[in-house]
């Protein structure tokens, strides 16, 4: 009895020494690494597959949920038409405004998990409804149109003068946005080829509509409303301010020039020496730079905290210093291509 309990303790002992393995016979460190590593791949592919799972469920229940809202706003704005009640249609289109706003800022959370195709699709659909929105607006909430007194009775009637046919528009004073030697249609938005000059679009005027900036110099220029998306092209040494961007800030060849906005995205090209006071929602993006330094947005203007509740920004949510440069792979090395300002440096004046 005790020769079988040495032989048995005897074995165990064995087992001890020679390491996992069912009969004693030791298993090479390369074998057991190489199971270890299987078992982790596997456990990998596991997590993968489970967070496609949820990106998918996540997506459908955006899909169905902008849909739905989607639908609601279109119907309370198709009951607006033919309105006689004004003060009934006034209150529509307030409930319209609010339901809008929520769903750009659904959509800005959601950003982050859709496809770039049904993100794409989403954004288009939103903009048709401000489009809408505005013209609703417009037609049932006309402004009043300036009009001349009518003439005294006793005014001598003077004849007309003769119409002098006006001399041709050239492309470059029809007010038309010309970028690259293409013209753009008459109702784009924004400023081209102006120099020391000061430049203002106002809310009335942005209604949430894409915004050109291109071929500027020594210019400031002041967006006071919430526009959809702002492209920025061939700029230098100019200030250029915006209100709440719902969606993304495009900015390509941009020298010497400080920059100031809140919005969901930054894309930053071929930019050097220029400062950004950003609010950004997700991430700032610069590819191809030089020189460019960040800090928070700081600028403000009467109406700025309703073109956030427009925009649909978190303005809780600011990422203004997790930048990424495509040119600089380095994993945990700072970018030689952007950095912070530091606070001592930081603009402080903003209407100069």
């Amino acid at each position: 009895m005790n020769e079988n309990m040495d032989v048995e303790s005897g074995i165990c002992q064995g087992n001890r020494d020679s390491g996992p393995s069912e009969f004693g016979v030791k298993i090479p460190e390369r074998m057991l690494k190489r199971e270890q590593d299987r078992l982790e791949d596997v456990e990998k592919k596991k997590e993968v597959k489970k967070s496609q799972s949820v990106t998918e469920e996540k997506s459908g229940f955006f899909t169905a949920t902008f849909g739905s809202e989607k639908a609601a706003v279109e119907k309370l704005l198709a009951g607006c038409s033919g309105a006689t009640d004004r003060v009934l249609a006034t209150q529509t289109l307030e409930e319209v405004t609010t339901k809008t706003q929520q769903l750009q800022k659904f959509l800005n959370d959601s950003m982050v998990f859709l496809p770039q195709y049904e993100l794409r699709q989403a954004q288009v659909a939103l903009q048709k409804l401000q489009n809408s929105l505005a013209e609703k607006r417009d037609e049932i909430l006309p402004k009043k149109k300036f009009a001349f007194r009518s003439r005294a009775a006793n005014t001598p009637k003077v004849d007309p003068p003769v119409a002098v046919p006006a001399p041709p528009v050239t492309p470059k004073d029809s007010g038309r946005t010309k970028v690259d030697g293409a013209i753009s249609p008459p109702e784009q938005c924004g400023f081209s080829r102006f120099e020391s000059q000061v430049l203002t679009k106002t809310g009335e005027e942005i209604k949430q509509q894409d915004v050109l900036l291109t071929h500027l110099t020594n210019c400031k220029v002041r967006l006071l409303g919430s526009p959809s998306t702002v492209h920025i092209k061939h700029v230098q040494n100019c200030e250029i301010f915006s209100g709440p961007v719902s969606s993304s800030v495009f900015v390509d060849h941009c020298t010497g020039s400080t920059l100031s906005f809140p919005c969901q995205q930054l894309r930053t090209h071929h930019t050097t020496d220029t400062q950004v006071y950003l609010h950004v929602t997700s991430r700032a993006i610069i590819e191809d730079c030089q020189g460019v330094c960040f800090a928070p947005f700081a600028w403000s203007y009467p109406g700025l905290d309703q073109d956030f509740k427009v925009s649909g920004l978190d303005r809780e949510r600011n990422n203004w210093n997790q930048v990424d440069d495509f040119n600089w792979l380095a994993i945990g090395t700072q970018s030689p291509n952007w950095c912070v300002i530091p606070e001592a440096e930081r603009r402080t004046e903003w209407d100069s």
